[in-house]
């Protein structure tokens, strides 16, 4: 389970905050083929954030940054991805996102697009830009192993590790109609 990955947290400033955790990443990890992962040494929780940065990686193609960010936060159109609709993990467009998709979305997207970043498409390439993956296959990385994941129940008490319930959007959409 993630053995030999290091993690590092720097406490944010201000009033952001780190929206998961090393034992949410690990769990991540825990569920896709070692191969996947093995090159990732770090991963750092810091606070880093520009320009709507959720998280990165660092040179080398060996570490993972997850950046804090505020504690209530909806998530525009500039951060989803193309297709991406926020009801995906959990949350409903213009309005503020819950937690629970906000750390959804965090280790199901972005941390699943970073990770797409270490896969290497191009070993003999001389260039690290040509080496790894660049956006558009990260970002095929992310979707296609968010739908392997989410693709059957996981057994897990944090209901972050699976897809947002039929139950859950209801209750989300019978709030916002009350408003």
């Amino acid at each position: 389970m993630a053995h030999g990955v290091r993690f590092h947290v720097l406490r944010p400033g201000g009033d952001r905050i780190h929206h998961v955790t090393e034992q949410d990443v690990r769990v991540v990890l825990s569920r896709l083929p070692v191969e996947l992962w093995r090159p990732l040494r770090a991963v750092h929780f810091n606070d880093w954030s520009q320009a709507r940065t959720l998280g990165y990686v660092t040179r080398g193609h060996r570490e993972i940054a997850l950046c804090a960010l505020p504690p209530r936060m909806s998530l525009t159109s500039g951060c989803l991805a193309k297709g991406q609709a926020p009801e995906a993990f959990g949350a409903q467009r213009g309005r503020q996102w819950p937690e629970l998709a906000i750390r959804r979305y965090l280790l199901y997207h972005t941390f699943l697009h970073e990770l797409g970043h270490l896969q290497v498409v191009d070993g003999a390439a001389r260039s690290d830009r040509l080496k790894f993956a660049r956006e558009k296959l990260a970002e095929e990385f992310a979707t296609r192993w968010r739908k392997v994941l989410w693709s059957e129940p996981f057994d897990h008490p944090d209901p972050v590790h699976n897809p947002p319930s039929i139950e859950a959007m209801t209750a989300l959409n019978r709030v916002a109609a009350d408003r």
